[in-house]
Order: structure tokens, then C-alpha cells, then sequence
């Protein structure tokens, strides 16, 4: 899975995820992209308000304008501001606060000599910090800094202050540009200071403004002339607590860098923090959202009308506001709690086309009285806006598919949802079609004049839902109980044209419907693609991939699954409903002229709806924990598709994994490769813009490759094998125990959320003795060099030797593990040419630094010893 681009990070691919939606939590989102975020967009000084007649929108624009303050003009010495690993000290300087909002000083601005210190705690975050900054401990001195709290921070530096003379003009100079960097942390200290709003009755505020050290937030964005302007984040309130990152342009695009991002000292030492990293970067939803029922008007092309009503229940209390998602292009009309108005704040004071670039995708409700541990609630959502485009040939693009219905990112819940739209339409959803309500009988609409209605169910909790639309022609196929349906329509106008050459990306994911390519305006078609002529082998192939996991990995999640056409080059698999590109619906001819490189012909060919599909377990049944979980869902999901790709074609198998291997190993503009980006546990911040795409190569390529080598791991200590060059194929059978794991971790963790530690788990349950490095049942050797590393040795055998031994030969030789940490450890199969030529696996060597000898026994009459033939470890090819 992916989370939607923000407006500061850019991310283009070809197979989606299953959910476009933030990285599980709005916290996660509001940590990473915080610097997107707009606040209010008022000029001037905002005019204080009355505590007792204050609202929550005239406290955010308080807070998103707030000045600074000329009686609170000092001058600073040998300050410091400590948050456990987060070290930052005023040597020596001037430093004028904001002014008041609630009785609180929440900022200031200072200018002199000033020192951060951050070490990060662990090798990979050390290597992301080294990627942006050269070093792997932040050391800066800087020259100025903006500062954002909502805890004491003022009344801690007291002892350091002394009074400044010609405060006016310091005032003067920098009020500007302190009101402008305001509106960064309004959103974020609107979650604190609302707790002090008034009582619906106006009288007097219900808590002190600040929550203690559950609730500790400072924003300190530092200048100096080597690193220009970065920010340093501390939040009590998220599992990684500290983070520093940068906004940065690269050829046209922004891209906010997070140099590293981690929990701090204590709470990397609190208990059951046990994830294969040391840490664990989850924090339970403060509620729980059971029931979603959406009621829906869709206008074609544009227009969406919307109520929807959320059933939730506060797992710890406190709050006064609480944030949702909602797409930026939606506009909220009115929301209630328990059928009463409550304030709300949805892209306030931004109008017109400033909305797509300045707003963001997030609505605060801000409720009448401090939220109750055990309460629930019923809340309302009335709002409307354009969230569709009609790309043309039938097909309509709904760009809000994650953000269509305020949510607090994936969750389980049940959802009903009733849409009416006009007649000629098809429409589609996820969940159940169920009859209209009042009629006897299910049918795929009901038509009440020029107004089509249709209803939909969901048969278990899912993480979230959508819809799709279009003039569709459908096609029906079976697999097993479970119906397959296609949904296709004609090509969308920007579709090419063919004798274009084609070359997208491998990895899943496009966040815009336009093709990745031109084509010349002089060439005309032979014929126009139809996708609704191949919808049935499309419904087929979709049929034959659920009979083929659901013997493996369990029984299909659900009764139906709908495959929609949806225009551009991406898909996305949500649960019973696919976004599938109209790339996918071309028959093999159709490829052809559009002269697909043999890489993009596997991906449009077969792999992308399989990925897709698989997304059905991986994903949509099992969840990821955090966004370092989320590698996993994607890994698996192409990895699942990749080996009915092999026993198809075993050719096109290898070709995809080295063409995924080649682009890890590929330069990018100042000659790093690709991999240097990070390991596959930094999810959506291995993107940046020192490699825009990286995710997308190292998430989807390499957590390919990385379940490729447990898979070959687990089928080599079944026993000994021979085979014949160059390959041995997937249908030849050995892959028990490696479906064995995946069947387990869908039955553990169907309908919640899997995290790394699992996965290493249910692999290590099933690990055969010959697979025990140090004698250990552990696989910390590999989920540490491996998932958490970034390397691709080259490997190479020297000094071999065959000696016989009776009926058998001894073996001996060294295995050179070059290009790679000195601690790597890496399971090097080796097998011996006995015949013309036949190949024996003699057993597999864990290649341990730069030099392993190794000792093995063949058969009389081995001659050669050959490492790896199979490809089954990631490594450079020599």
C-alpha cells in the first residue's frame, strides 16, 4: 500500500496499493508533512478575542497569526532546550516571544549563536541522517531559529533572560516573517488549546491549557548558511517522537526530506517494544470507528453530494478535537454530534484554485465538552464538491478515492453506503450489493426516473471504501463460490496511440490518470484499443489467480470481486473492488503496437492485475501496523503475483527480478545507486529528493527480492535437489513450507494490522535446523543485515578444491562477500555440475564479512562448483 502524495512529496508509479489514504494515522501524516499544511490565510495581526466568547476558528486564526510580543524582548545565555535525545542550546542571542493566545506564550524568535545535538539511535536512521546531511550525528550550529510550543518552554528559559534595549525595532524586523511561519503548527496547537475553550454555556474554560507530558510539543526550524532552513519536530503525542526534515525543490517538483525519525530514550525502553528493530512505532487510534453509513448524489462529471454518519467510541479521553480526513476539493457544509451542530475547520479562508495548492486534506472537529474515555458518539458529515473528472471512452476519475468520506486513515469498520447517480451509469463499490431499501429483491440499480439507486453492504469490517464509475460493459467469470466481475469501457482521450515506445516503471503506483509517455500526432491507429472486448479474459485471469491463492493462503475475503477500468497507467486493489488501468484491459496485439518494452509488457500483461489481486490478502484482509510495516502488504502482494508469473513463464519471472535488481543498482544524478536510499522499513520516506522514486524501487523491488530468498531459503532445506540449467521451475512443487508461513500469517492476522516482528516470527516457527545460523532458531541475521540493510554484495567463490573421499569428494573453497557491511550475513546456496549438466544443491553457506571458507561433501564425478545459479539471492551479477 501507499499513502497519497502530499503536496510537498512527489511519488509516481504504476501498480497502486490498496489505499491512497494517510500512513495509518493522521498523526503519522501531520509528523511527516507538517511544513504542507496551511494555516490560516488572514493577513495582519490577528485581534485577540475574549477567552469566554472565543471560538475554535477565531483560536486557530490566533494561533496561525499569532506576532511577536515587544515587551517580551531578551537577551539569551546558555539556554537550553532538552528533550531527551533532542539537544538544542541558545549560547548566545537575542530572542523575542509571540504575544499571548489563551493566556500562553506558544512561540518566539531568536537570532545569535545557537547548537542542535541528535544522535540517532540506530544504524539505519544514522545512514538516512549521513544520505542528507554527510554525517551520521546531526552537530549545526545555527544562526536563527523559530520556535513553536505548547507546554512550558517560556518559563524555562527565565533563568537564562535579561532584559534587551531596542526591542521595537527587533519587533519590527522579524514580526513578519514569525506571522507567516505561524500558520505551520496552527492545526497541531489547536489539539492542545482547544482543551480550554469555553463551555458551550460560555463560562469559563474546563482544563488548564497545556496536558502535561502526554501532550509536549516544540517546532524549532533552524537556519544556518551550510543547511539553510531545517526543522526539528518533538511530539509527545506520536510513536516516533522526534523527527528532522527538510523542504526541497528538484526540477520543479518539492519534496520534504526527512533525515531521520525515531522514539525517544524512554520509550524505545518501555516493555514489549519488540519489533525486529528494537522499536515499535505504533500507538492505539485515541477512537474507534465501528459503522460507517454514507448516503451519496454523484453529478457526473464532477459533482459529489454527501452525508455520512460515523458510530465511534473514545478509547482514551481528554480531547476536545479530533481530526479527519477529507479531500481539500470537498467543501463541508455542517457537522453534528448526536444531532446537535458542533464547530468544525475545513480549508478555512482559502478560495478558488488557491485551494489545490495552500489547503490540505484534513477537516478538526471541535466538540462541545472534553471527550470521555468509553463515550460514544454518533457524528454527521454533510459536504459536497468536485472529486470526479470524465477522462473520456466511458470512464470517469474519481481523484479522491481515499479521501471521498471523512476518515481517520484504515481502521476496520462496517460500512453502508446508498448512491444515486443518473441512468446510463454503472456504478460500483465496495461491499455487498444489496437491494434498495423497501424493494424485495437485490439487482444490480434501481431506477426511480432519470435517477438510479444502489446500495451496498459490507459482509465484514474493512479499512476503508470507495467507488468507481463508468459506462461499462460487463463480463462475469467464477472461481469457485466467489463471482469475478469486469467492468470495462472504451480508452480514455489521453490514452497513446500506438508505435510509441513505452517504458513505465515496474513498481506499483500513479497518483494522476496521464500516460507515462507522448506519442507523435502524425501516427494514426490501426484500430482503437477496446477494453470491453477483452473484459472477459480479464474477469478470467483474475478467476484462475483466486483459485490459485485461495488453496494457498486461505479462502477469499469476500464473495465477489469487482474489477473496474479506471484511465492512466496505475491500479489500486481495495477489499471486493480493484481500480485496474486501461493498460491492463489491451489485448496482446494491442501491447504490441504500442511497443511495450519486454519489462512493461509482463507488468501490463500480467503482473499488475495479479498484484493487484493478491491485494485482497495482502493488505485489504491483513493489514500493516506503521509505515514501516508497509513495505510488507506491497512485497507480498507482487511477490504472490510473481510466482504465477513463474509458472507461466519462467523466463519472464527472471526478467522482472533482475530488471528489479538493475534499478536498485542504477545511478541516480550525482552517482549514488538507488539502494542507498534506505532500507525497506523507511516506507514513503526513502522518497526525497535525492531519489524521487525510491519507494517504489526499494519497497516494491527489493521487498520483492527479499521474500524471493526466504522463499528459496525454506525449499532448499527441504532436501537435496537436481535440476538442469538455466532454471528450475515454481510448478516443479518445494514451496510447502514457504506457503505454510504466508497461510499462517492470514490466519493470525485477518482483519488486523501485521508488523515485521510477525513476519520474522511465523518464518523462524518454520525454520529447519540447516537454516540455523550460530545454532539459533533466529532469523535476526537476516531481518537485521537484510530488511533493515540496504546492501547487494557481489559474491564469488576462490580457492576451490575437490578431494576424494571414498565414494564421496570433500569440497573446500571461499566465498568473497564483497560490497557489503563486514557484519552481513548472507545464505549462499552452492551446488556441484555432476553430468553434462545436471546440478546437485550440496547445501547452502552462511557467507559471514568479506571471507567465508566453507566445507562440503559431493557425489564422485562433481567437477564444478556453481554459486547461486538460480538467482535466489540478491546480488550483483558478475
Amino acid at each position: 500500500m501507499r499513502p497519497r502524495a502530499s503536496t510537498v512529496t512527489k511519488v509516481t508509479s504504476v501498480i497502486s496499493c490498496p489505499v491512497t489514504t494517510s500512513v495509518c494515522a493522521l498523526a503519522m501524516s501531520l509528523m511527516f508533512f507538517m511544513p504542507a499544511l496551511a494555516g490560516p490565510t488572514r493577513e495582519g495581526q490577528a485581534a485577540p478575542v475574549a477567552h469566554d466568547a472565543l471560538t475554535a476558528e477565531a483560536l486557530y486564526v490566533q494561533l496561525g497569526n499569532v506576532g511577536l510580543d515587544p515587551s517580551r524582548v531578551y537577551l539569551v545565555r546558555d539556554a537550553s532546550l532538552d528533550r531527551e535525545d533532542l539537544h538544542i542550546s541558545l549560547d548566545d542571542g537575542r530572542i523575542a516571544f509571540t504575544r499571548n493566545v489563551l493566556g500562553r506564550v506558544t512561540g518566539a524568535f531568536f537570532e545569535g549563536e545557537g547548537e542542535i545535538l541528535l544522535v540517532p539511535p540506530d544504524q539505519a536512521e544514522r545512514s538516512s541522517m549521513a544520505l542528507f546531511t554527510g554525517s551520521a550525528i546531526l552537530e549545526e550550529k545555527f544562526t536563527s531559529a523559530y520556535l513553536r510550543f505548547n507546554d512550558d518552554t517560556f518559563e524555562q528559559l527565565q533563568p537564562a533572560l535579561r532584559a534587551a534595549s531596542d526591542a521595537q525595532d527587533y519587533v519590527g524586523r522579524l514580526d513578519a516573517a514569525a506571522r507567516n511561519l505561524a500558520g505551520t503548527d496552527a492545526l497541531r496547537l489547536l489539539l492542545t488549546f482547544s482543551r480550554s475553550l469555553p463551555s458551550p454555556d460560555g463560562v469559563g474554560s474546563q482544563v488548564a491549557v497545556t496536558a502535561g507530558d502526554e501532550d509536549r510539543f516544540l517546532h524549532a526550524r533552524l537556519q544556518n548558511q551550510r543547511r539553510g532552513l531545517f526543522d526539528v519536530y518533538f511530539d509527545s503525542t506520536l510513536a516516533e517522537q522526534i523527527s528532522v526534515g527538510q523542504l526541497n525543490r528538484r526540477e520543479g517538483a518539492s519534496y520534504y526530506d526527512m533525515w531521520t525519525s525515531f522514539a525517544t530514550r524512554s520509550s524505545r525502553l518501555l516493555p514489549n517494544r519488540t519489533e525486529a528493530s528494537g522499536r515499535k512505532f505504533h500507538r492505539e487510534d485515541k477512537v474507534e470507528i465501528s459503522r460507517y453509513e454514507i448516503h451519496a448524489n454523484v453529478t457526473p462529471p464532477e459533482n459529489l453530494t454527501a452525508e455520512t454518519t460515523l458510530d465511534l467510541q473514545v478509547r482514551r479521553g481528554g480531547d476536545r478535537t479530533l481530526l479527519f480526513e477529507l479531500s481539500r476539493f470537498l467543501e463541508v457544509q455542517a457537522v453534528e454530534s448526536d444531532g446537535k451542530p458542533v464547530e468544525f475547520i475545513h480549508n478555512p479562508s482559502v478560495e478558488g484554485t488557491q485551494r489545490a495548492r495552500r489547503s490540505n486534506d484534513v477537516v478538526a472537529v471541535i466538540f462541545p465538552q472534553l471527550l470521555q474515555s468509553g463515550q460514544r458518539l454518533r457524528l454527521r458529515f454533510k459536504y459536497s464538491g468536485s472529486v470526479l473528472s470524465d477522462a473520456g471512452g466511458g470512464l470517469l476519475y474519481v481523484g479522491a478515492r481515499g479521501t471521498w468520506y471523512p476518515n481517520r486513515g484504515m481502521a476496520n469498520a462496517q460500512f453502508e453506503m446508498e448512491f444515486r447517480y443518473p441512468v446510463g451509469w454503472t456504478l460500483l463499490a465496495t461491499g455487498k450489493l444489496m437491494s434498495r431499501p423497501g424493494t424485495p429483491k437485490p439487482s444490480s440499480s434501481n431506477t426511480a426516473g432519470s435517477e438510479q439507486v444502489s446500495h451496498w453492504q459490507t459482509e465484514r469490517p474493512i479499512p476503508l471504501a470507495g467507488f468507481n464509475m463508468g459506462r461499462y460493459v460487463r463480463a462475469v467469470a467464477r472461481a469457485g463460490k466467489v463471482e469475478v466481475q469486469t467492468y470495462a469501457a472504451g480508452v480514455e482521450h489521453a490514452f497513446p496511440r500506438p508505435h510509441t515506445t513505452v517504458t513505465p516503471s515496474l513498481s506499483p503506483e500513479g497518483a494522476i490518470p496521464a500516460p507515462p509517455f507522448e506519442h507523435p500526432p502524425d501516427l494514426v491507429p490501426p484500430q482503437v484499443p477496446s477494453p470491453a472486448r477483452n473484459a472477459q479474459s480479464v474477469a478470467e485471469k483474475s478467476a484462475r489467480a483466486i483459485d490459485y491463492w485461495s488453496s494457498r493462503l486461505g479462502p477469499f475475503p469476500y464473495s465477489s470481486l469487482a474489477l473496474t477500468q479506471i484511465p492512466g497507467p496505475s491500479s489500486q486493489g481495495w477489499p471486493g473492488l480493484v481500480y485496474l488501468s486501461s493498460y491492463t484491459f489491451l489485448q496482446p496485439e494491442d501491447r504490441a503496437n504500442l511497443r511495450l518494452s519486454p519489462t512493461a509488457d509482463v507488468l501490463y500483461g500480467r503482473l499488475m492485475q495479479w498484484h493487484e489481486t493478491a491485494h485482497q490478502w495482502w493488505g485489504d484482509l491483513v493489514m500493516w501496523r506503521s509505515y514501516r510495516d508497509q513495505w510488507i502488504s506491497e512485497a507480498l502482494a507482487n511477490y504472490c503475483a510473481l510466482m504465477m508469473v513463474e509458472n507461466d513463464s519462467p523466463q519472464q519471472f527472471a526478467a522482472v527480478m533482475d530488471h528489479y535488481r538493475q534499478q536498485l543498482l542504477a545511478n541516480n544524478k550525482e552517482g549514488m545507486p538507488l539502494k542507498d536510499a534506505g532500507p525497506v522499513t523507511l516506507g514513503i520516506r526513502l522518497s526525497s529528493s535525492r531519489f524521487p522514486t525510491a519507494y517504489d524501487e526499494v519497497a516494491y523491488g527489493r521487498g520483492t527480492w527479499l521474500f524471493h530468498m526466504l522463499r528459496h531459503m525454506l525449499r532448499d532445506a527441504a532436501g537435496p535437489s537436481v535440476a538442469r540449467l538455466p532454471a528450475r521451475s515454481n510448478a516443479a512443487g518445494g514451496d510447502e513450507l514457504f506457503w505454510q508461513v504466508l497461510r499462517r500469517l492470514q490466519e493470525r492476522y485477518a482483519g488486523k494490522e501485521m508488523t515485521l516482528s510477525d513476519v520474522q516470527e511465523a518464518f523462524e516457527e518454520q525454520l529447519p535446523a540447516v537454516l540455523r545460523y550460530e545454532n539459533r532458531k533466529s532469523l535476526d541475521w537476516f531481518f537485521q543485515g537484510w530488511v533493515n540493510g540496504t546492501a547487494i554484495p557481489r559474491l564469488r567463490i576462490r580457492d576451490m578444491k575437490f578431494v576424494p573421499r571414498g565414494a564421496t569428494a570433500e569440497v573446500t573453497g571461499t566465498i568473497l562477500q564483497e560490497d557489503a557491511p563486514d557484519d552481513l550475513v548472507t545464505s549462499v546456496p552452492i551446488y556441484a555440475v555432476t553430468g553434462t549438466r545436471s546440478q546437485l544443491l550440496l547445501g547452502r553457506v552462511f557467507a559471514e564479512g568479506h571471507e567465508t571458507h566453507f566445507r562440503l561433501t559431493a557425489p564422485i564425478g562433481a567437477h564444478k562448483l556453481i554459486m547461486d545459479p538460480y538467482q535466489s539471492v540478491l546480488a550483483q551479477v558478475r
